[in-house]
């Protein structure tokens, strides 16, 4: 390995990675190992439906986990030190240690309970849905240089458009459709002001949301209450299991028994990673992300691509916050979205601008936020208000631990005029 001097700038941050894996182990080992009292038995489930069966339950002693899964993560931070000096990949050791501490923490914090593992990661998918569309939105974006603080206008939007077609209709589909025209419509905005007109991106950004939270809850108030049986009614999706995938233990009715807008969430990000590094858009989009001038000199036109990426971003936006109603309950709920347009902002950033960091990032939240929920149905001993704080307590811990210091794209949120740089 190079001298500490001459490490890179990735080398640096997993090596920071490195030693909050291991400052996190020592820590974990004081409260799930030697301060334990009373240790009981806590049951793993692996088994929703009609999946095959590789195992269906596992039972074992709180404290005895504790000990393994700590032990686990010690290896594991270990084994990525020497890979590291070697010079090699550690992204899996990472993983797996990572992973050995939070089932340290569930078999500590459910002992004498039963958890279903398999419906914990199948809810936490779920959660991550519209977070992933977000952020998907916003690196479409801010790789072409607009910064998209609007995404949660964006998702309130296309989940009260489709709730209402939807109720309408009585169709999902007609629902569907329709939400990715409303995202468009918000993009629309948010592209005419930030690009023509150069208002201030981040200012423009909350402005938006605030106009669709008011505009929303105010027809919510005047029209879909009044009137619910017509206006706010919907159905919606059903499953939509794939032979034999969704049979595979664990990951079988977690991936592939889900509805048609899951299945579009991995079209979206398998979509979004090949165009963006694969083809000559996502070149050119990169480029007027980093470097407008240069774009601008070999005949890209900037304003225009960026126009046209915005309004795109509006549109897989909107398939995101069809989830909220036809993916989910069926109606509309005022400020149903609940601050995920920022926490999917949050997940770009995590990710470094990259479909798949941004994917991971959300799917560590919608874990984080579907296990606090889980711990309170059954009952631990752990108070409310700090599970409350899990989503939030995780992203400070990734940020701050494997992250590190981040780069947006060198022109994000700079307006572009031809000749003025």
């Amino acid at each position: 390995m190079a001298k500490i001097s001459n490490l890179t700038p990735a080398q640096r941050r997993t090596r920071r990675g490195i030693y909050t894996l291991g400052i996190f182990t020592l820590l974990a080992s004081i409260p799930f190992i030697f301060l334990a009292k009373d240790p009981a038995n806590v049951t793993y489930g692996f088994v929703l439906r009609d999946e095959w069966v590789l195992i269906n339950e596992w039972i074992i002693n709180s404290r005895t986990a504790a000990i393994i899964f700590i032990s686990l993560a010690a290896l594991s931070t270990i084994a990525s030190y020497i890979f590291f000096t070697k010079g090699k990949k550690v992204g899996a050791f990472s993983f797996i240690g990572a992973f050995s501490l939070l089932m340290a923490f569930l078999s500590w914090a459910a002992k004498g309970s039963f958890i279903p593992l398999t419906g914990v990661l199948q809810g936490a998918l779920l959660l991550a849905v519209p977070l992933i569309f977000g952020a998907m939105a916003g690196v479409i974006c801010e790789r072409s240089g607009v910064i998209n603080i609007a995404i949660e206008g964006q998702l309130l939007a296309a989940a009260f458009a489709a709730g209402v077609v939807a109720s309408l209709t009585q169709s999902t589909t007609w629902g569907l459709i329709v939400a990715p025209f409303a995202g468009a419509l918000i993009s629309l905005i948010l592209a005419t002001f930030a690009i023509k007109y150069q208002i201030d991106q981040v200012i423009l950004g909350f402005v938006i949301n605030v106009l669709v939270i008011g505009l929303t809850g105010f027809l919510y108030k005047k029209l879909l209450i009044p009137y619910q049986d017509t206006w706010n009614s919907g159905p919606i999706l059903s499953p939509i299991e794939i032979p034999l995938l969704s049979k595979l233990p664990i990951i079988g009715p977690v991936l592939f028994k889900q509805t048609i807008i899951v299945y579009l969430m991995y079209l979206a990000v398998g979509l979004t990673h090949y165009y963006l590094f694969k083809t000559r858009w996502g070149l050119r989009t990169r480029a007027v992300g980093e470097h407008p001038t240069a774009a601008d000199s070999v005949g890209i036109k900037v304003n225009a691509l960026r126009f046209r990426n915005v309004i795109i971003a509006g549109a897989v936006a909107g398939l995101g916050g069809a989830y909220f109603t036809v993916g989910a309950v069926g109606m509309f709920g005022k400020e149903m979205t609940a601050g995920k347009g920022f926490i999917a902002l949050a997940a770009l950033i995590f990710g470094r601008w990259s479909p798949k960091g941004a994917v991971a990032a959300a799917l560590l939240f919608g874990f984080a936020d579907n296990l606090q929920v889980v711990l309170s149905i059954i009952g631990t001993a752990i108070p409310s208000e700090f599970l409350l704080m899990v989503p939030y307590i995780a992203t400070i811990i990734a940020v701050s631990g494997f992250v590190g210091k981040v780069r947006a794209p060198a022109a994000d949120g700079i307006p572009y005029t031809r000749g003025s740089h």
